[in-house]
């Protein structure tokens, strides 16, 4: 999949679009900033009396079910439904499925009674969405899963969806084929609310490009190259976690790209059509 990730960024940022996200309390900042600062318009409604009318005229609408509660859930379904009504894009970030049936039930009714254009986890909530088994502690993802390009693409043949399943390496896949994006860095794991912020980004791209799997593999890449940007001190000096987080956000405000790098970050490494 072609990727021109120079020339994405400069559509996000001409676009501007309007991001509705029905987030999780801990991170609700991180994820606006993160809207905000690739150029977009973040808009963090989260009553279900009005959220059906954002988003409404939003380009996106990111679900993240952190913090699930009762309210929680109806909010998100009335989001989700009014931006299929509306065709707008939605990312749903699954978060912590698998660790508890509360989470499990929650995850289920967002990716089988809305169309997702997005499904974003990491590595053990995606496996966890088509029932293998998975270690979810909490919210975060341990364990090993070798075969998690193949289980993204089956995640995508099953809710008809495009899927980024984040980890050491992140895989972005369809139906039919699954990218890895091979950038970032360890000290991305060092803050609390990346994932979130990743979820963020994916929905930013979305609202801006047309085509869901480029938009996703272009956020995705853009995202990880921030990271590595940040945590190799081109944003400022890093002394730990706080003001790596500092020196993160500023990266995803002022990211740069080579486009030739950033075009050899991302390798095909599955297909299911036939040659």
């Amino acid at each position: 999949m072609p990727v021109e990730l120079d020339a994405d960024l400069e559509t996000v940022a001409e676009e501007s679009p309007l991001v509705n996200a029905v987030t999780n309390d801990v991170t609700v900042n991180d994820v606006a900033q993160t809207i905000l600062h690739w150029g977009g318009l973040p808009v963090m409604s989260d009553d279900e009396r009005e959220v059906g009318d954002m988003v409404a005229g939003a380009q996106a609408c990111l679900l993240n079910m952190g913090t699930v509660s009762e309210t929680g859930e109806a909010t998100m379904l009335e989001a989700g439904e009014s931006a299929n009504d509306h065709g707008v894009p939605v990312v749903v970030d699954p978060v912590g499925v698998g660790a508890t049936p509360t989470r499990n039930r929650v995850a289920e009714r967002l990716v089988t009674e809305l169309n997702a254009a997005v499904v974003k986890g990491n590595y053990g909530e995606i496996t966890a969405l088509v029932g293998d088994e998975a270690e979810v502690r909490g919210v975060e993802s341990i364990g090993e899963y070798s075969d998690i390009a193949t289980t993204a693409v089956a995640v995508a043949q099953t809710f008809n969806t495009v899927v980024v399943a984040s980890g050491k390496t992140d895989i972005v896949a369809t139906e039919d084929v699954a990218y890895e994006v091979s950038a970032g860095h360890s000290k991305m794991g060092t803050i609390v609310g990346t994932g979130c912020m990743l979820g963020a980004t994916v929905a930013t791209f979305a609202g801006a490009i047309d085509d869901t799997a480029h938009a996703a593999l272009a956020g995705t890449a853009a995202f990880s190259l921030a990271g590595e940007a940040a945590a190799n001190g081109d944003f400022g000096k890093v002394h730990g976690p706080a003001s790596f987080n500092v020196s993160f956000k500023d990266a995803i405000a002022g990211l740069t790209v080579d486009t030739d790098d950033a075009r050899s970050r991302i390798k095909e490494v599955l297909s299911t059509t036939e040659a």
